[in-house]
């Protein structure tokens, strides 16, 4: 039996299942509490896993090389207490009730994304990997129909779980390697599509743009969505607030002249609107990511093996 028709409740993930309760009761303790307890478990993380540290550490050198080496592991040790602040939010993401999204999360520049809703095809949006990535998909879901993409959990409790929470509100999910023609079905009847571009694809699937400068291997999927679908792109960046006051959604875009066809061009327009996300928050975006293992041919290796 393979891992993905594995059943969730045999005895051997009992541990899940611990863990998964965790959360839940972690659910109900105060955000500005968990923000605070994530600000220690991400200092013992940086030192914990020191490969992954040294990966942040290296994307955000490359990505900015103007700041001195103190400012780097500064980035450095706010962007793993941010990842670990909202590890400890994963319970209210999966189980808060509208209420309480209503409650904690603002919007900025709403009426773009309405605007772009009306009178045609649906709107994709560019939704980059920040740590809270996946609370802007499950609140927009609260008003708007919408699609998007996930990637199978091998663990089928973990799996199951985040499948129920992101869908719980009508939102529709499909597999990462399932065919694009159901999701631009949906655009084309009017619904959002929340799409995450922004990991390596491997040498096979590339397109080499520059993200900060640095040559790097992109999905090409965006553009050939949003021409496929005849829909708007805009982007889409969800942020931790301070002090666990909450979250914010911040649209912009749409994006100039995209698509235009040619897959260079759009993934080249695609990292430059990441980029204008990043440079608002840069603690808060997914570095401990190898952003660029897959090198341009005859390049140099980025990290140390």
């Amino acid at each position: 039996m393979s891992k993905r028709d594995a059943n969730p409740f045999h005895p051997r993930y009992l541990g899940s299942w611990v863990a998964l309760g965790l959360l839940r009761l972690l659910s109900f303790i105060p955000m500005p509490v968990l923000y605070r307890l994530g600000s220690g478990l991400g200092d013992l993380l940086r030192v914990m896993i020191p490969g992954r540290r040294r990966v942040a550490e290296r994307n955000l050198a490359l990505c900015f090389p103007d700041r001195s080496r103190e400012s780097i592991r500064a980035l450095v040790k706010e962007n793993f207490r941010n990842t670990a602040r909202m590890g400890l939010l994963t319970g209210f993401v999966w189980w808060a009730s509208r209420e309480k999204l209503l409650k904690f999360v603002t919007v900025r520049n709403l009426d773009l994304f309405e605007d772009a809703l009306t009178g045609g095809p649906g709107v994709v949006l560019l939704a980059p990997h920040f740590i809270a990535l996946e609370l802007g998909g499950i609140f927009l879901s609260l008003d708007f129909p919408g699609v998007s993409v996930y990637q199978y959990n091998r663990n089928p409790v973990f799996d199951r779980a985040m499948l129920k929470a992101r869908q719980r509100f009508g939102g529709k999910l499909f597999e990462r390697k399932s065919d694009l023609r159901q999701m631009v079905k949906s655009i084309r009847k009017g619904e959002f599509c929340y799409y995450l571009p922004d990991q390596d694809p491997g040498p096979r699937r590339a397109i080499f743009a520059p993200f900060f400068g640095v040559p790097t291997a992109t999905w090409p999927v965006l553009g050939r969505l949003a021409r496929m679908s005849r829909a708007p792109t805009l982007a889409c960046a969800t942020y931790l607030q301070p002090a666990g006051k909450g979250f914010e959604i911040i649209f912009s875009g749409p994006l100039p002249g995209f698509p235009t066809g040619d897959d260079q061009a759009d993934a080249t327009t695609m990292n430059k609107a990441i980029e204008d996300c990043v440079n608002h928050e840069p603690t808060q975006y997914f570095w401990v990511h190898k952003r660029f293992k897959t090198r341009p041919p005859g390049a140099p290796p980025v990290y140390k093996t």
